[in-house]
C-alpha cells in the first residue's frame, strides 16, 4: 500500500516542480512573482480538453496545440501586466498580476462555464505490474514527461547561450545589459518557457485527475508558489526539489492523517521548513546553479 500511494505522491509532485519552475524563473529575472500562473496551468489544461471535444483532435496534436495557446497568453501577461509597470512600485505591479489573474479565470468561466469537465484521455496501454503494486500507465506517462521537460530545461540553462544569458541576467541584471544581453527579449522568453512548462503541468495534472474546473488553477498555482519557496525562490532546481517535496508530504498527511488536512499540511511543512531555513532548501547558502 506505502508504495503504491509513493507513485501517486511522486507524480503529484512531479506536477508541482513543473508549475514551480515558472515562478521561481520570473523571480529570478523581474524579481516579481506571476501571479496568474495558475491561470496558465487551467488554460494549457482547457484548451487542450477544447481542441479535443470541440475539433476531435487526437490527444498528442490537441496537447501541443494547448501549450503553445497557453504560452501566448502568458507571454500576453507579461506584455499587459508586467511591462508598462517595469518602473512603477512592486505594489502597483502586484495589484496588476492579481487583476489579470481575476480577469483570466473569469474569461475561463465565460468561456467554458464554472462547472467541471470531463478530462478523459486513453493512453491505450494496460497498468504495469511490479511485485504487488499496480502503476496505472497513465502515471508513468505523467511521471516520465515531467523528468524529460525538467531535464531539458536544466540543459537548456546550463548549455545553451540563451540559458547562459538567463543566468547572468538573474545574476547581476545592469552587468548583463553591459555585456549587450537584452532584458527584454529574456524577460520575454522566461515567460514563455515558464508558462510552457505550467501549461504541460496543467495538462498532466487533468489526466492525472481526469476533470478540470476553471478555478483548478489557484489551489495548485499556491502549492506551487509554496514549493518555489520551499526549494528557494529564483533556483530552478530548488524549484524542481520543493515540487517533490511538497508532494509527498502532501500525500503523506492526506494518506495518514487525514485528506480534509492535506492543504494544511502541505503548508504547515513550508512554514516549519521556512522557520528552520528560511532561505529555501537551495536558496542563498544552499547550493547554486
Amino acid at each position: 500500500m506505502f508504495w503504491q500511494q509513493l507513485v501517486n505522491w511522486v507524480n503529484l509532485g512531479a506536477m508541482y516542480a513543473l508549475l514551480a519552475i515558472g515562478y521561481t524563473m520570473v523571480y529570478g529575472i523581474i524579481k516579481l512573482i506571476n501571479f496568474a500562473h495558475g491561470e496558465i496551468f487551467m488554460f494549457g489544461a482547457f484548451f487542450t480538453w477544447w481542441f479535443m471535444a470541440a475539433l476531435s483532435l487526437p490527444f498528442g496534436l490537441a496537447a501541443l496545440v494547448g501549450v503553445i495557446l497557453a504560452t501566448l497568453v502568458g507571454m500576453g501577461i507579461e506584455r499587459v501586466a508586467y511591462r508598462p509597470l517595469r518602473n512603477a512600485p512592486r505594489f502597483a505591479v502586484v495589484i496588476s498580476v492579481l487583476g489579470m489573474s481575476i480577469f483570466l479565470r473569469s474569461m475561463a468561466r465565460i468561456i467554458w462555464g464554472a462547472e467541471f469537465q470531463v478530462f478523459d484521455v486513453d493512453v491505450g496501454i494496460g497498468p504495469i505490474h511490479v511485485g504487488s503494486v499496480v502503476i496505472p500507465f497513465k502515471k508513468v506517462l505523467i511521471l516520465l514527461t515531467s523528468l524529460v521537460l525538467m531535464v531539458a530545461l536544466s540543459v537548456f540553462v546550463k548549455r545553451t547561450s540563451l540559458g547562459k544569458a538567463m543566468r547572468a541576467t538573474a545574476a547581476d541584471s545592469e552587468a548583463a545589459e553591459m555585456m549587450g544581453i537584452s532584458a527584454n527579449s529574456l524577460i520575454v522568453l522566461t515567460f514563455a518557457i515558464g508558462s510552457a512548462l505550467g501549461a504541460a503541468a496543467g495538462i498532466l495534472y487533468a489526466i492525472n485527475y481526469n476533470s478540470i474546473d476553471p478555478f483548478m488553477g489557484f489551489n495548485a498555482g499556491m502549492k506551487a508558489f509554496a514549493a518555489a519557496v520551499l526549494g528557494g525562490i529564483g533556483n530552478i532546481y530548488g524549484a524542481m526539489l520543493g515540487g517533490l517535496f511538497l508532494g509527498i508530504f502532501e500525500g503523506i498527511g492526506a494518506g495518514y492523517v487525514s485528506s480534509m488536512y492535506r492543504d494544511a499540511f502541505a503548508f504547515g511543512v513550508l512554514i516549519m521548513a521556512l522557520v528552520l531555513r528560511p532561505q529555501g532548501l537551495l536558496g542563498e547558502g544552499g547550493s547554486r546553479e
